[in-house]
């Protein structure tokens, strides 16, 4: 039985480092240029507090400054190991405190992982949907990730004590509950970017939200069937940033395949 558990707690860590970088949650602004552009806030993937947050994201910080937007950083309470519903009541506070700062009456979102199911408990349950723009999520799990339920099929169906790594699962009670009813409430632009190369949520079609007007799913090789990226690189692929723009600028999604 402590062998099990061991083997748990090892393929437990393993999962949750794959689905997000590494390592609470604090403020980390950036402010860039004044401008009626709403101000972004990145919302980190497992393991990441808000001081890895800070180093994992700063390449999509510094895409998004350059092209003219006030962005902050938002890291995981505890590195995202606990309540994802704990995380999105202090996202709510987070989001609630860069609107008081900048003027701004919404937020733009972008969630990496586990940050996507973040913002999404927050907009349904937090009252986010009053508060936000546009909601992007790159690789986030929104009908869970298969390869938590390995740990199930191999006895370890409590993840060795991990909350997040349970509420990830395929059909989990959490999931379950989020996604009851409208995926996409609110008048909140939805786009939720995911590749086939993802290793880690899979199928990688769990990514994808239902379309009731206001959500857009995208597959990266649909348009570029060449580009090759993982579930990790999502926030560093130029690609995958063109679509981010389009996102954030309520266009249509053309994703620039040759992007660096």
């Amino acid at each position: 039985m402590r062998a099990r558990r061991l083997i748990g707690a090892v393929l437990v860590a393993g999962l949750l480092a794959a689905l997000g970088p590494a390592a609470g949650a604090g403020a980390a602004t950036a402010p860039a240029t004044e401008g009626s552009k709403d101000p972004v806030i990145i919302v980190a993937g497992t393991f990441a507090n808000q001081a890895l947050a800070n180093v994992y994201y700063e390449a999509l910080a510094t895409r998004l400054r350059r092209d003219g937007y006030r962005v902050w950083k938002f890291g995981l309470p505890g590195g995202g190991l606990g309540d994802i519903a704990n995380a999105s009541a202090r996202l709510n506070q987070f989001a609630d405190s860069v609107r008081a700062s900048t003027g701004a009456t919404r937020v733009d979102l972008i969630g990496h992982s586990q940050g996507g199911l973040v913002i999404r408990h927050y907009l349904k349950f937090r009252g986010g949907a009053g508060e936000v723009d546009s909601a992007i999520s790159l690789g986030a799990p929104h009908y869970g990730a298969a390869v938590a339920n390995l740990l199930t099929l191999l006895g370890l169906g409590t993840c060795a004590g991990v909350v997040a790594c349970r509420q990830m699962t395929i059909g989990s009670p959490f999931l379950r509950a989020l996604n009851a009813g409208d995926d996409t409430i609110g008048n909140v632009r939805y786009t939720n970017i995911a590749s086939v190369n993802d290793g880690i949520v899979q199928p990688y079609t769990t990514s994808f939200l239902a379309d009731d007007g206001n959500n857009t799913n995208v597959k990266v090789q649909q348009q570029c069937p060449l580009r090759v990226v993982g579930h990790v690189g999502l926030p560093y692929d130029g690609t995958v940033y063109s679509g981010i723009k389009d996102a954030l600028a309520h266009r249509a999604i053309t994703l620039n395949c040759f992007a660096l």
